[in-house]
């Protein structure tokens, strides 16, 4: 098992989670719609330690599906097929959405929004 047959793996798991993501996004959307009261549930609930954790998780899947989304357009246009790139290629996806959900976090807690 390689480290590009389990970021494959991974890109699909990520593609699954973020169903679960746009279900979280309508439930947002829904909540601001309907009023003060339905909204602060949706507060309480993703305000959370649990809560804030999903909404990390969930950014870290849409950062990692996307960097991985971009790793197979570069395959499409047919470069990166050597053994030397793909494993750049994939090794620079994990950490790419690694570093811009913690990126994104610091960005997130700067606001004062933690």
């Amino acid at each position: 098992m390689t480290l590009t047959m389990t970021m494959s793996i991974v890109h699909r798991i990520t593609g699954g989670a973020l169903y679960f993501g746009v279900l979280l996004m309508t439930w947002w959307l829904l909540a601001a719609a309907s009023g003060p009261a339905d909204y602060a549930s949706f507060q309480a609930a993703a305000g959370s330690w649990i809560g804030k954790l999903v909404i990390l998780l969930a950014t870290w899947a849409l950062l990692h599906h996307l960097l991985g989304g971009v790793r197979h357009l570069i395959w499409d246009l047919g470069y990166g097929f050597g053994p030397a790139e793909r494993e750049w290629l994939t090794r620079a996806t994990l950490i790419g959405s690694i570093g811009l959900t913690v990126i994104l976090l610091v960005v997130y807690l700067a606001l004062g929004r933690g």
